[in-house]
């Protein structure tokens, strides 16, 4: 499978996990700064959370780990948390601030 499809997919499986506070997908949050694609289908995400205080903190890292390593045609994810740039809610998707009232 190709670079494209992949990351398609890896997206997709991103959509499906939601920070507990918000009712929007760490995707459409704008938490996940990078995703990258290794020759041997290997995934590295570099996201950040909400705040440093972030409730979930220790279990939202493993828990993207776990679902984007179960993707087909995945053979490994590895969480690593950034707080550069500091996470705000400009970095939301359209959809996220229309569904939050921010728009």
């Amino acid at each position: 499978m190709d670079r494209n499809a992949l990351t398609d997919l890896v997206v997709a499986k991103l959509k499906t996990i939601y920070d507990p506070e918000i009712p929007v997908d760490i995707y459409e949050l704008g938490l996940i700064y990078g995703i990258d694609i290794s020759d041997d289908a290997s995934v590295k995400i570099t996201m950040t959370l909400t705040s440093p205080s972030c409730p979930v903190a220790e279990t939202l890292p493993p828990e993207v780990e776990e679902k984007v390593a179960s993707v087909e045609g995945i053979t490994s994810c590895k969480v690593e948390i950034t707080w550069e740039p500091t996470w705000d809610k400009s970095m939301m998707s359209q959809e996220a601030q229309l569904e939050l009232g921010f728009l």
